[in-house]
């Protein structure tokens, strides 16, 4: 029996007679030809030419900064904008040291003073430097908060958004607070009996 193959069609006249070793020659040769049809790759994908496809040369600058950008920056923009929230609320230690340093020039300035003007020095202008300091942070935070939500794009995630408006509400609560306590709209300076 002739095993190669050939382009040419040929008619067989007589069925060969089957014995044991050529049917299974005839099984093994079908088992590696179906094998062989379905290990071959059809057409590799990086030779595929489809049109939907995307090439890295006609993509803008932008489109591929939007691609890769994770919204890293909003994020920690929102962050920022809720702690310094809450900075404004508490006070800080810069506050302190402003607060505790007008208290130390009012009570240089006013040793002969009449006491009206001594709790003025001495008091007032701490709590004044106090709320002025505190205001600044809420001011930083409100500013904050309102540009991440207003340069956010709507595909960064909700956190984010979610985050900056809760910096924007401490900031405006913490300025609100600051500016009643500067001109003493929440509680007035202590008077003198005289």
């Amino acid at each position: 029996m002739d095993i190669t193959k050939t382009d040419e069609k040929t008619v067989d006249t007589a069925p060969e007679p089957k014995t044991e070793g050529s049917s299974e020659v005839e099984a093994a040769t079908e088992a590696t030809v179906e094998r062989d049809a379905q290990a071959e790759p059809a057409e590799p994908a990086e030779y595929a030419s489809d049109d939907d496809s995307l090439d890295d040369d006609s993509l803008d600058d932008d489109e591929l900064a939007a691609e890769t950008s994770t919204g890293v920056g909003a994020g920690g923009a929102a962050v920022v904008s809720a702690a310094l929230g809450a900075v404004a609320l508490t006070g800080t230690w810069t506050g302190k040291v402003v607060s505790e340093r007008e208290t130390l020039m009012g009570q240089i300035s006013s040793q002969s003073a009449p006491p009206a003007q001594q709790i003025s020095e001495i008091y007032g202008d701490a709590w004044h430097s106090t709320a002025l300091v505190n205001g600044v942070f809420a001011l930083l935070a409100l500013v904050t908060a309102v540009l991440v939500l207003v340069l956010a794009r709507p595909d960064r995630p909700v956190w984010v958004r979610a985050v900056a408006l809760g910096g924007a509400v401490l900031g405006g609560l913490g300025l609100l607070l600051s500016v009643g306590t500067y001109f003493d709209l929440f509680l007035s300076l202590p008077t003198t009996g005289s």
